[in-house]
């Protein structure tokens, strides 16, 4: 008897607790997020992208400009970087740091990188992206059910618990994340902001949480300012869509603009970065086609010039539904963010008024996001009926149909996008399967989705090998070479990436950002540097002259330690007079910086004196260039690509012409009088330098007259004994007279005094507003308002949710 009174029991419970789980606040989130992890996982496994296969994933610029600056990162969280968080001795000669970390390595989950080992980098960062993948599904799975602010749902039904969680995995899951962002980790902020900067619209709408809202504006702009920009773009226009009242908006503003306030002292040194940066290029933004468009609302598809709309079918499906049900709010928002994508003023607005220098079409993740509320809508209030679901069907399809005029569309695609609106389908008789084939089908379409972008991405772009054996064993030469700061050493050439001194140590003059220095680019290219990305990614320049000057008693050189010849200190001290004045030739502004003449022309018959080092400046050629049995090759494209001066050995037969392409100027390189300048600037230089990690310390000799000359760029921030540095010949310097004995110079990114104020006044401001907000809850009758504003469950259906959706 007592079986049959246990039984029923145990089973009610386990079902009430499984019912508790899948009604908790965690169980959509939770489901979101497995979701998006599994067909993110599932997808590179299916392409044998690393780390499931021997398919390379660091493409572009993860490869090129991310994993390195991660590196950088870890080794100042260990305490092995050399400089600090305002300045980089490691890269381009010494450079300013904070606006490149404010960049790309602010966000909260890159500091995750420190927990792996230096050698396993790749493998955290993909970590690092499935993590904010699933942060992002999973916040927008929280705030879906907090968007509707009704006490009752319009139509007495309700959405079932995982209907949130689908939609918050298929804005994880749009084609934006897992086909632009996922190898631009830094992006994947702004795809986690615009589901919290929506959240912090509601706590505005309802009157809650004015310190809580400021700070997570501050978190997304600190983690992103590019993406969390345009992320509250479209988190403002949900706000005013939710609740169009211009006492909340103008609380909205405010909420954003403190919470902006919060990150100043990261923008503002950003700003004036990009201000003083080498300058990019300047692209005409041309929209893409409405068949390439419509193509790219499917699975499987790529395309560098076209905003990837992919969504899971069932999305826009339901967002169409609205239309039948002659709820058109949603649906109206919906196109006039698609269309504003497609105008040229709007697309610089949401680029923050300059075309961007790649793909144009980066807010594509704030349609994702607003397609799914507009989904959500759908559903909030129970499920739509059978006629509106046919009739969103039908819009998708005929919108479809659209793509087949474009070549960007595939087989797959096509495939599973039919998959996606026979499911949607099947679910207007059969319900009950709604979960497993939703979640089926979406992950079916993502992990596709992702498998294509892993494979186009290597066929379009330049990849970059994983951390290997070698490049162990040339990190650990470099660091049982390094003598810093007595002499630098050189990761050299050839180069793997970029920012290769980031990666494998040492102090070396190469370097690559969207922010590198327009005087580190123009000194360089005075000297002879090469570069790729029109003057933004500049190469090592391996050239006897440069490494004197820029104190390089070591490099790498096909992958082998090579200790240099005699080099300058990095501070040394020239005489009085003009700083100099550079032309056309590399050469001669060698010499000019040097102060003293290394280098004499060939002879009549064009070949170099027997002994000397024999070098060759052609910017712009591609191809070879040989010297006897010594063949070099460059490559040179200006302005895309720049070749770099460049050494075709030393002459050893008399009368040995070079075979070197026409328009190019050749040099002969006396290694003797190059050795008696080093001695010259050695015999005159400070007897003490101290390096710090914002600058330097020179204890000077008796009676030195002249100018201090630190072997770094001048940029913007240095100043010497209190005073702005000079620029000799691009280089930091300070005039010292006779009665000097000693010069301090420190490095401060300009915009950080004037953004710890901006951030300083926002601590204030928010600290009064919160406090004031307090004073009005204790006494509503003064303020005219409730003591405590209404919490979502004890609203009723407003106007707008009600007729409009």
């Amino acid at each position: 008897m007592d079986d049959f009174v246990i039984g029923p029991v145990i089973f009610d419970t386990t079902m009430n607790i499984r019912n508790r789980i899948r009604e908790s606040r965690a169980g959509a989130p939770g489901l979101a997020a497995l979701l998006a992890v599994v067909a993110v996982c599932a997808g590179d496994a299916v392409a044998t992208t690393f780390p499931f296969g021997h398919h390379r994933r660091a493409v572009n610029d993860l490869g090129n400009q991310f994993l390195p600056f991660h590196a950088r990162l870890w080794d100042l969280l260990h305490g092995r970087a050399d400089g600090g968080l305002l300045l980089n001795w490691q890269s381009g000669w010494g450079t300013s740091f904070l606006p490149d970390l404010a960049t790309y390595l602010t966000s909260p989950f890159a500091p995750l990188v420190a927990l792996a080992p230096r050698a396993d980098l790749a493998y955290a960062l993909y970590a690092i992206t499935l993590l904010k993948t699933a942060t992002a599904a999973a916040a927008m799975a929280f705030l879906l059910p907090r968007l509707q602010p009704a006490s009752r749902p319009v139509s007495g039904g309700r959405a079932p618990w995982w209907a949130a969680g689908v939609l918050g995995a298929a804005y994880g899951l749009c084609g934006w994340a897992i086909l632009e962002a996922v190898y631009n980790p830094m992006w994947m902020d702004g795809l986690i902001s615009f589901p919290l900067l929506c959240l912090v619209g509601v706590w505005v709408r309802e009157g809650r949480r004015p310190l809580l809202g400021p700070l997570v504006v501050a978190v997304c702009w600190t983690a992103n300012f590019y993406t969390a920009y345009m992320a509250t773009l479209g988190a403002a226009l949900v706000l005013i869509v939710t609740a169009p009242r211009w006492r909340v908006i103008l609380r909205g503003a405010l909420t954003v603009l403190l919470g902006v306030g919060l990150a100043t002292p990261v923008l503002v040194p950003v700003f004036l970065g990009t201000r003083y940066a080498y300058p990019g290029v300047v692209r005409d933004f041309a929209p893409a086609g409405g068949a390439d468009l419509a193509a790219r609302l499917m699975p499987a598809t790529y395309g560098f010039s076209t905003p990837a709309l992919f969504v899971f079918t069932a999305v826009p499906v339901l967002a169409a539904s609205l239309l039948f049900r002659r709820r058109w709010l949603w649906p109206a928002v919906v196109a006039g963010v698609a269309l504003s994508f497609q105008f040229g003023p709007t697309h610089l607005v949401w680029h923050v008024f300059a075309t961007p220098n790649g793909s144009p079409y980066r807010q594509t993740f704030v349609l994702a996001g607003v397609l799914v509320i507009a989904a959500w809508t759908a559903v909030a209030d129970g499920l739509p009926d059978r006629r509106s679901v046919l009739g969103g069907v039908a819009v998708v399809g005929v919108l479809a149909l659209a793509a087949l005029g474009s070549g960007e569309a595939t087989p797959w695609g096509w495939i599973l996008f039919a998959a996606g609106l026979a499911v949607v389908l099947v679910l207007v008789r059969h319900r009950r399967l709604a979960l497993p084939l939703l979640a089926a089908v979406l992950v079916a379409q993502a992990a596709a989705t992702t498998a294509w972008g892993d494979k186009e991405r290597l066929r379009r772009l330049d990849d970059y090998p994983p951390w290997s054996a070698a490049d162990t064993r040339r990190y650990d030469a470099l660091a049982g070479a390094d003598g810093w700061p007595a002499y630098r050493v050189d990761s050299g050439r050839p180069q793997t990436t970029g920012n290769e001194p980031m990666m494998l140590g040492g102090q070396g003059g190469s370097y690559y950002s969207s922010l590198t220095p327009d005087v580190l680019t123009r000194t360089m290219a005075a000297l002879g540097v090469g570069w790729t990305s029109r003057g933004r990614n500049l190469q090592s320049l391996d050239n006897p002259v440069t490494d004197a000057l820029f104190a390089v008693g070591a490099r790498l050189r096909d992958g082998a330690l090579v200790r240099t010849g005699p080099a300058a200190p990095l501070v040394t001290v020239r005489p009085p007079g003009p700083p100099p004045v550079y032309g056309p030739s590399p050469f001669r502004n060698q010499e000019l910086l040097l102060g003293a003449r290394v280098y004499e022309p060939p002879t009549a018959s064009g070949a170099c004196r027997v002994g000397t080092e024999v070098f060759l400046w052609s910017p712009d050629h591609t191809g070879p260039a040989a010297l006897g049995d010594r063949t070099v090759k460059m490559r040179g494209q200006l302005p895309k690509w720049r070749a770099a001066l460049v050494s075709l050995g030393t002459q050893k037969v008399p009368g040995l012409r070079p075979s070197i392409p026409p328009k190019s100027e050749l040099a002969c390189l006396d290694h003797a009088r190059l050795a008696a300048a080093v001695a010259s600037l050695r015999a005159t230089a400070p007897t003490a330098i101290d390096v710090t990690s914002t600058g330097f310390h020179a204890t000077l000799r008796p009676g030195t007259t002249g100018t201090l000359v630190l072997s770094a760029p001048r940029i913007p921030g240095w100043r010497c004994d209190g005073a702005p540095a000079l620029s000799y010949g691009g280089l930091v310097a300070a005039p010292v007279t006779a009665d000097q004995h000693e010069v301090t110079c420190d490095f401060r990114p300009p915009g950080l005094r004037l953004g710890l104020a901006g951030a300083g006044a926002s601590v204030l401001a928010l600290a009064g507003w919160v406090l004031w907000d307090r004073r009005r809850r204790r006494n509503p009758g003064r303020e005219g308002e409730p003591a405590e504003a209404p919490r979502p469950h004890e609203r009723e259906a407003t106007p707008v949710q009600r007729g409009l959706g």
